[in-house]
């Protein structure tokens, strides 16, 4: 049974922080090659003279750096066994979320199942991690698996075998999915001061061959995106 480990991160998912656009995301690989990919990162950090401490973040891309995460954006589309899924949420504040009956948690779980739910199969085993960002992690995580596992009907949870929190700065793969989330969150908030981001987005737009701002094939494998309206909650 193949085992599959899928590493996650968010940006802008709170109901009132001043940014219409949700985005989540998550890189996935095999569970046997997790640890070649992390030892590839942090090569690529001993190659531009980073830290093995240091934290590859969305928000630290600069010129300084740039040729840095050019190198890492190039390490994931490089390897065939990385790969990346999106959901963004084009305008958060027209949500109506009395009429659903559902309250902005609620809704979050479901952006979040809209996610992962198409990357789970009966026929494999997976191993779920989000980035520690609140007190609420342990609680989120046991929501998510639950509404997961109930929508696979799996209520042994054989399926997904956990969903755990854990520290970015110890987690390279988690790294990668913040780079990533951050840039499909950045392109879809129009924004474009920071010369460094803008040519970055540009590289992910050539290798993956698409614009970041419209939903990808249902069968795109590399770099998966689904962009979601309000009106398409039901």
């Amino acid at each position: 049974m193949n085992r599959i480990n899928i590493y996650c991160d968010e940006s802008c998912h709170l109901e009132h922080d001043q940014s219409k656009v949700m985005a989540l995301g998550a890189v996935w690989c095999p569970l046997s090659l997790r640890q070649a990919f992390g030892r590839g990162l942090r090569a690529l950090k001993d190659t531009h003279g980073l830290a093995p401490t240091f934290e590859i973040k969305w928000n630290k891309v600069s010129k300084g750096k740039f040729q840095f995460y050019a190198d890492v954006v190039n390490y994931f589309f490089d390897n065939e066994s990385l790969h990346f899924r999106g959901v963004v949420v084009q305008d958060k504040t027209v949500l109506d979320h009395n009429k659903f009956a559902q309250t902005h948690d609620d809704f979050y779980y479901k952006m979040w199942f809209l996610l992962l739910g198409r990357l789970l199969s009966e026929k494999e085993r997976f191993r779920i991690y989000l980035d520690i960002k609140d007190a609420h992690g342990a609680a989120k995580a046991r929501k998510l698996r639950e509404v997961l596992s109930n929508d696979r009907l799996d209520f042994d949870k054989e399926i997904i075998e956990w969903i755990q929190t854990v520290r970015s700065h110890d987690t390279p793969l988690i790294q990668l999915a913040d780079l990533l989330t951050g840039a499909l969150s950045y392109v879809n908030r129009g924004l474009s001061a920071n010369p460094a981001k803008r040519e970055l987005i540009r590289l992910i737009q050539e290798r993956s061959g698409h614009t970041l701002s419209k939903t990808t094939l249902i069968r795109e494998a590399k770099f998966n995106l689904l962009f979601f309206r309000p009106q398409d909650v039901v």
